[in-house]
């Protein structure tokens, strides 16, 4: 596990998020999941490969939420149907979503991240480590055990 830490440079610091509406949790913020391993992925329900990265997602969330791992889902739109909340709720049964998920209609959160790691993709996925720093970006479907393994070293590493 260290030297895969080695290879994860830390890539900057997540922007804040600033989103009111949140499923399946009260609104989270990065700065109070200092000390946790964060797991943020944008995504919107009605995208193919986002709905082939949900299974991974889901297991991990099952997997390691209790060791400290928290997936947050950035939902950002990008069809009218899905800024539907209500679509969105039925989404998240249908695809069994339980980690909590924050409603970026707005695109507040996603433009947030535009400038520092170019955000431009659904999914996307950055993976925060306990001291708030961004270490890896995985864009697209695929590589899971490698994504895992990070999981797993992030949440070993000591502060």
């Amino acid at each position: 596990q260290q030297a895969l830490l080695a290879s994860l440079p830390v890539k900057g610091t997540p922007p804040e998020l600033f989103n009111e509406v949140w499923l399946n949790s009260p609104p989270l913020k990065v700065a109070d999941l200092h000390g946790k391993v964060v797991l943020l992925e944008f995504w919107t329900f009605g995208c193919y490969n986002c709905k082939n990265v949900i299974p991974s997602l889901r297991e991990w969330h099952q997997n390691y939420a209790d060791d400290g791992l928290v997936i947050i889902g950035v939902h950002t739109p990008e069809f009218g149907y899905e800024r539907e909340l209500d679509n969105v709720k039925e989404a998240l049964v249908r695809l069994d979503v339980q980690y909590p998920v924050a409603i970026d209609n707005d695109w507040q959160t996603w433009q947030a991240y535009k400038a520092p790691f170019n955000q431009r993709y659904w999914p996307s996925k950055y993976f925060i480590d306990k001291a708030g720093n961004v270490r890896h970006i995985h864009i697209g479907e695929g590589d899971y055990a490698r994504q895992e393994e990070i999981i797993k070293a992030l949440l070993a590493e000591n502060l």
